[in-house]
């Protein structure tokens, strides 16, 4: 983990750009019933019923040094998906050189 800090704290190179990759899946959900309205000193309050609406993946790619950041949102979880992200990290990384 050291090392990783260290890295982040050099300047930026763009010809060793330092890039992050991180995913996450998200599952949807919708509210069944609507939520009761606050009153004077309490908070909205929700149900905990909830009906499901799919999952997404959350595929996130960075160049701290540079200060950006993208987020790719696919229907699935698969190797095919992550391939393609990685892909599409290695060309922008290239463009931005």
């Amino acid at each position: 983990m050291e090392d990783v800090l260290e890295l982040y704290q050099e300047p930026y190179d763009p010809q060793r750009p330092v890039t992050c990759f991180d995913e996450s899946p998200v599952q949807l959900i919708a509210e069944v019933r609507e939520p009761i309205k606050a009153r004077p000193g309490s908070t909205l309050r929700y149900d905990v019923e909830y009906k499901r609406n799919g999952v997404r993946d959350l595929l996130l790619m960075c160049e701290p040094l540079r200060g950006t950041r993208e987020v790719l949102v696919t229907e699935q979880r698969t190797k095919k998906d992550f391939a393609h992200a990685m892909k599409h990290l290695v060309k922008c990384t290239r463009l931005r050189r």
